[in-house]
């Protein structure tokens, strides 16, 4: 087994990071269902207090993989843009 120390060996910053924000997607997966589907008031604040968290922690770290160029994003095109709009205000 490898010792947590160890994983530097193995792993750099960015993959670290990609592992942590991969893992931060499935933690506020499961917290968005447990605050939805929770039947006790008190309870379900809690999730999304959590859940909550859990954003600004998966925020970080995407921001820190983009800021390093580890995470690259292409702007939308407009036209695109204009026709998601279009379809969801038409919607009831």
């Amino acid at each position: 087994m490898i010792h947590p120390d160890q994983c530097a060996q193995f792993m750099g910053e960015k993959e670290i990071l990609q592992d942590g924000l991969i893992s931060q997607k499935l933690i506020a997966g499961s917290y968005n269902t447990f605050a939805g589907e929770c039947v006790n008031e008190q309870l379900r604040g809690a999730f999304l207090n959590i859940l909550d968290e859990e954003h600004r922690i998966q925020a970080d770290m995407f921001c820190a993989l983009q800021q390093n160029g580890w995470y690259q994003t292409e702007p939308a095109q407009q036209q695109k843009v204009q026709m998601a709009r279009q379809k969801f205000s038409q919607q009831p």
